[in-house]
């Protein structure tokens, strides 16, 4: 419809009243873009708003700078800490399993080592039953059997393993086990008048208490 009207206005309309020129409409193209001056005053209007001076005093700018450059190093500090943690925690289970693995390794070498040191006894045990049972002299089987002794003492005492002896001693119930007692003279009250078993020490361990009888001193009565 406008552009019906102005496409009316370019021609020019029928003659006017005697004695004057025809009248001719003129059709304005110019061209009105409202949309555009308001976007271009909107954008005008953004860029003063950007260009504002701040309305924060310059300190509080200051301490705002200063607390994201605190936070970030704290969260630097922070993931630094995560990371060492985890390569301690890594390298202290390795260090475990490997000290782990070596006591193992290391137990099960001194247990073959014990074992194989016995094979000699057992060996010898072998051969006093066997002697015996072909009839060998009594001499014989009484070397053989100190002998397998002997090869007993040396195992242990590679093993660390050293017995004491508690014959004559004065009985301590913490080295000492009393199986029986004896009457014996008043001077040798208390002391050990028979070993049934000996001790053993595992250096300041004691293995094995000696199995000992005990003297007692006769009572007045009993000697009247």
């Amino acid at each position: 419809m406008a552009e019906k009207e102005s496409a009316d206005r370019d021609w020019p309309e029928g003659p006017g009243p005697e004695g004057q020129a025809p009248k001719v409409r003129v059709n304005d193209r110019r061209r009105i873009r409202l949309g555009d001056e308001a976007e271009g005053e909107g954008g005008e209007e953004a860029a003063a708003a950007s260009e504002a001076p701040s309305l924060k005093p310059s300190y509080v700018e200051e301490l705002e700078a200063r607390t994201q450059a605190a936070e970030q190093k704290a969260a630097d500090v922070q993931a630094r800490f995560e990371q060492v943690r985890a390569e301690l925690k890594r390298e202290t289970d390795e260090l475990r399993r490997r000290l782990a693995k070596g006591a193992d390794e290391r137990l099960a070498r001194e247990k073959a080592a014990f074992i194989t040191s016995l094979l000699p006894t057992v060996d010898n045990l072998q051969r006093a039953v066997e002697a015996a049972e072909s009839g060998g002299s009594q001499e014989a089987l009484l070397d053989g059997l100190r002998g397998i002794i002997s090869g007993f003492e040396n195992v242990l005492t590679q093993a660390g393993a050293e017995p004491f002896e508690a014959l004559a001693q004065t009985f301590d119930p913490e080295l000492h086990e009393a199986v029986d007692t004896a009457e014996v003279e008043p001077e040798l009250d208390g002391q050990v008048t028979a070993q049934y078993g000996r001790g053993y020490r595992l250096g300041s361990q004691l293995l094995r208490p000696a199995r000992v009888q005990v003297g007692r001193a006769k009572s007045e009565s009993a000697g009247a």
